[in-house]
């Protein structure tokens, strides 16, 4: 699978080099009290296990359908066999540690985190690499480097293979903030806005911050760009020659973090390995963040599958934890729907009217197939991608689901809102909706109708325009 859901079509070669940690995800819920003391008592519901650190990395790239070689150390313990285990499909090309195998243990309860556990993750000595280790880079179409401070990327031998490497191959490197320099030379450094911060004296916040510290890591780094990353707002991307230009990310609604800067690292590198620009290829591991984020980020890991495409499930996953949060805060759920094929006026205002009446507000959208068994085969006009970015970029808007179905039946049971609004000129025991929102006790309300604004007019004026 790609970033986006769909099996890679050209498979690359791609060493991943750095720390491997055993990562365990305890999830759960919480309801009481211990008698021991004032602290919650979670009854775990599951205890998911995965490599973690460029393990991570390595099974991002791998579920892509690319053929991936981790490059790291591990002990000789119990856990470092688990982290082989949890990495199939993957050559792991691995010197020895020396010391226990790391594990970070984050406890859940619902969509909240309520502890991490480290063990065995106090800065070690860096390591001594192996032949074989420095070896695994002669023959690879990309190589990332995923640096979680733990000595790896930082050993001699490696360092000096990763920079014969770059002179070859584009080298993407994620740096740590406890971790090592990028070694010159290599294509780009994806630093967040906090390792940017730490590498350097810079202050401010935000692009200015991005662009001032961008500029200062390429001078004392000698890499080819360095990409800011900024969290949701996208990236910042600095190569000395074009400037400075900014990415931004889409917009999505995302809970755990977890694996976002690894995704968009992994997704940089296969970019630049198909011949993309620096910039291009920055882009491309936003928008594969984003999405990866939407999708249920690490947690979609766990399946047999790998991550699933964003479309309809990561837009539900969104719209269900807006609810969940609207609700625990007490609030009230609105929802709408329709086509939305070229956004207008009236649209604008019948959102915004909609979203007036609660704290939030889920848009259910037709899907392609769907506006096409409702309008012919000429619609719609703009994609069910291109609308669902469209409506999220308005601040009314809090999340979508897409449905197939000619009607928002079945995709208003999932989530049952409180209330259901439609703009018309029409009376609220008209809306065939009144019925499923009965089901649950929900409203239905009309909100003004706009006259004159459509998009079949829209549409055929912009046709004599063209």
């Amino acid at each position: 699978m790609s970033a986006d859901g769909h099996r890679a079509s050209t498979p690359l070669r791609i060493a991943v080099v750095g720390d491997t940690l055993l990562d365990v995800d305890v999830s759960g819920t919480s309801e009481r009290l211990s008698p021991d003391a004032p602290v919650p008592v979670v009854d775990v519901r599951t205890d998911d296990r995965r490599a973690g650190g460029a393990g991570l990395v390595a099974t991002m790239l791998a579920r892509d359908g690319h053929d991936v070689t981790l490059v790291t150390v591990l002990s000789d313990d119990g856990r470092a066999d688990e982290i082989r285990e949890l990495l199939p499909g993957v050559t792991v090309v691995a010197g020895p540690s020396g010391v226990p195998t790391p594990v970070k243990t984050r406890v859940r309860v619902v969509d909240h985190a309520l502890v991490r556990i480290d063990e065995g993750c106090a800065t070690p000595p860096v390591p001594d690499p192996t032949p074989e280790m420095a070896a695994a880079l002669d023959a690879v179409d990309a190589v990332v480097v995923a640096d979680y401070g733990r000595g790896v990327a930082a050993a001699g031998d490696l360092r000096d293979a990763i920079a014969r490497a770059a002179g070859r191959i584009p080298v993407v490197w994620d740096p740590h903030p406890k971790g090592a320099e990028p070694v010159p030379g290599i294509a780009v450094a994806t630093p967040n806005q906090s390792e940017a911060r730490g590498f350097t004296d810079v202050g401010g916040q935000g692009v200015p911050f991005a662009t001032e510290a961008a500029a200062a890591l390429l001078e004392r780094w000698g890499v080819g760009a360095v990409a800011v990353t900024l969290g949701d707002r996208g990236a910042l991307v600095a190569d000395g020659r074009s400037g400075n230009r900014f990415v931004p990310a889409p917009s999505v609604t995302a809970g755990d973090p977890c694996g976002a800067g690894d995704r968009l690292a992994a997704s940089v590198a296969v970019a630049l390995a198909s011949g993309a620009d620096v910039t291009d290829a920055v882009s491309a591991g936003v928008v594969a963040a984003s999405e990866y984020l939407a999708a249920g980020g690490v947690t979609a890991l766990l399946g047999d599958e790998g991550p699933a495409p964003v479309r309809v499930p990561g837009v539900d996953r969104d719209a269900m934890r807006v609810v969940h949060e609207v609700r625990s805060a007490g609030g009230t759920v609105v929802a709408t729907g329709g086509c939305f094929d070229l956004l207008h006026a009236g649209h604008a205002r019948t959102l915004s009217a909609a979203r007036a009446l609660g704290d939030c507000l889920v848009v259910c959208l037709n899907s392609d197939d769907s506006v096409r068994a409702l309008k012919g085969p000429e619609r719609p006009i703009m994609t069910q991608d291109d609308r669902v970015e469209l409506l999220l970029a308005l601040d009314c808007v809090d999340a979508v689901v897409v449905f197939d179905e000619q009607t928002p039946d079945e995709a208003l049971r999932r989530f049952r809102p409180d209330v259901w609004a439609k703009g018309g000129d029409y009376t609220a025991s008209e809306l065939p909706e009144t019925a499923t929102l009965a089901e649950w006790g929900g409203r239905v309300v009309t909100v003004p109708f706009h006259p004159g604004r459509s998009t079949t007019r829209l549409a055929a004026a912009l046709a004599h325009v063209g």
